[in-house]
């Protein structure tokens, strides 16, 4: 396949994938995905390979492309499928992403899927907004094994009442439901258009030529990192549970254009929802060499083959039911990047950036009063890490997270909370020759009793700098001006004022002043 036929293919299935998104958040009813833009598109192939995926979530993507393969495997596929899960260790990230696969038949012939995945802010926890400081994943809400919400093209109404009657809000999560399934059949018929055109053999031997050019890419880049062991070690605040300074440790193994990440040392599984499924730190470890790797990488499956990871089963990366996982993908992923971060300076200290804020600073908030039940969750964003070339941006969300804020209309409109204050954190960006970007401070005023839940990191060990930079300022959760933990669960009443002050980001080099 030519340069330019290979460049068009590559922008033509990615297009399937954003055409799917846009279908997805135009339909869609909660905040959570048509304001947030929490959710995420992508196609496999025949064997669970990633073929293309809109720019969305690094986390749920990335989880993805590592667990699809075996999710896919062994099911009895039928036209008119669509399978749904959101089991973490069946190929999940936490219960709230609910991922709808579907397959693409052409001819009799299985060629391909389509799959996207949306974080639901109700997946009925008995913790409004879903997201409760946890101890097994049984109290984190539904749990769905992969099972057909269609099959041969018909509902499965069963299965679709009893999801819906375990959450409070049956219109707008009946149509967050409707809306995954609308962007899946967008995706098979453009899928199906473009192979009419081009021919089942065309589209296979497009695929083959696509991720060979980005195997060809990732083994350039990775070429160039210096040969040699990297090793680092990063700490997450707390779980929640009592259990203090979790450390996280990475040994990155560069040979050639092959690379090995053993995560060997990290802490055990947890009593709290820290621990992740290795799908999800599989995702920090691909988005890190990703943005290594020239912009025009394609993001398919041929990327990734140059890199192993390995994480010790029952550790903190590679859990084990029935371990709790809530936090995982959102605090545990965002420190993965950090740490093979940090280990990856030693090789590369002209191209690696300071740490970021380094938490998605969530929150989860409603209440379970009779005919008030309502459930909300977002994360905040903060301070970016300043690189050898740059300063970091303040106020933004980084790395494993690609959302958007909620605006303030949406959250005072759908929501008893008015947000009394949202800035930029002056003075908590850490100093160097290019200083780190500044955090935020969201501050809601709440206009009836809630139930808040906050998962928070960084408010002990601070987003390092680089190369003689300081670190970022520590983020900060206060009540009423009371400082609280970095994860807890409290009621709150009418007139209560909640503040999140988010971390900085770290600075690169010396001060000069």
């Amino acid at each position: 396949m030519q340069a330019v036929e290979l460049s068009l293919f590559a922008s033509r299935i990615e297009a399937v994938c954003e055409e799917m998104g846009a279908v997805l958040r135009r339909s869609a009813f909660s905040p959570n995905i048509r304001d947030r833009l929490d959710f995420s598109c992508a196609l496999f192939d025949a064997e669970g390979e990633l073929c293309a995926q809109a720019a969305h979530i690094p986390v749920h993507l990335g989880s993805m492309a590592y667990a699809m393969r075996d999710l896919v495997r062994g099911v009895a596929w039928q036209a008119g499928d669509m399978l749904i899960v959101n089991d973490p260790y069946l190929g999940g990230t936490h219960l709230p992403d609910i991922t709808l696969v579907a397959p693409l038949w052409v001819a009799g012939e299985l060629i391909g899927f389509v799959a996207n995945r949306a974080h639901h802010a109700d997946i009925g926890a008995d913790s409004p907004g879903s997201m409760p400081i946890s101890r097994t994943l049984d109290e984190e809400g539904v749990i769905i094994p992969p099972s057909f919400l269609l099959r041969g093209g018909e509902s499965n109404g069963e299965l679709l009442a009893t999801l819906i009657a375990r959450t409070g809000n049956v219109h707008q999560v009946r149509g967050d439901f409707a809306a995954q399934i609308s962007a899946n059949r967008t995706g098979l018929a453009r899928l199906e258009a473009l192979i009419a055109g081009l021919g089942v053999e065309a589209f296979r031997v497009g695929l083959d030529a696509l991720n060979a050019y980005a195997e060809r890419l990732a083994r350039t880049t990775l070429a160039q990192i210096p040969d040699g062991e990297y090793r680092a070690t990063d700490w997450l605040d707390d779980d929640g549970c009592g259990t203090e300074s979790i450390p996280l440790c990475v040994c990155v193994c560069i040979q050639g254009s092959d690379v090995s990440v053993d995560f060997a040392g990290t802490s055990p599984q947890v009593q709290g929802n820290l621990n992740a499924p290795l799908s999800v730190a599989a995702a920090a470890v691909y988005y890190l060499f990703r943005c290594l790797m020239p912009e025009q990488t394609p993001a398919c499956a041929g990327a990734f083959r140059p890199i192993r990871i390995e994480a010790p089963l029952g550790s903190l990366l590679n859990a084990q039911r029935p371990a709790a996982v809530a936090a995982g993908n959102v605090e545990t992923s965002s420190r993965v990047v950090d740490l093979v971060a940090g280990a990856l300076a030693q090789a590369l200290p002209e191209r690696i950036p300071a740490a970021s804020h380094g938490s998605m600073n969530n929150l989860a908030m409603g209440s379970r009063e009779p005919g008030r039940r309502w459930d909300y969750y977002e994360t905040i964003g903060g301070g970016m890490g300043a690189g050898a070339h740059g300063g970091g941006q303040s106020g933004v969300q980084t790395h494993m997270t690609n959302t958007l804020n909620t605006p303030i209309e949406v959250l005072e409109m759908n929501y008893p909370v008015r947000l009394r204050r949202y800035a930029l954190r002056h003075d908590s960006a850490g100093a160097g020759r290019r200083a780190g970007g500044e955090g935020l401070i969201r501050e809601y005023e709440f206009l009836a009793p809630a139930r808040v839940t906050l998962l928070t990191e960084r408010r002990h060990h601070a987003p390092w700098g680089l190369a003689g930079g300081r670190a970022g300022a520590v983020g900060e959760n206060r009540l009423n001006g009371e400082r609280l933990a970095a994860k807890v669960s409290l009621r709150v009443e009418e007139g209560d004022r909640l503040a999140l002050l988010t971390p900085g980001g770290g600075g690169w080099g010396e001060p000069t002043d």
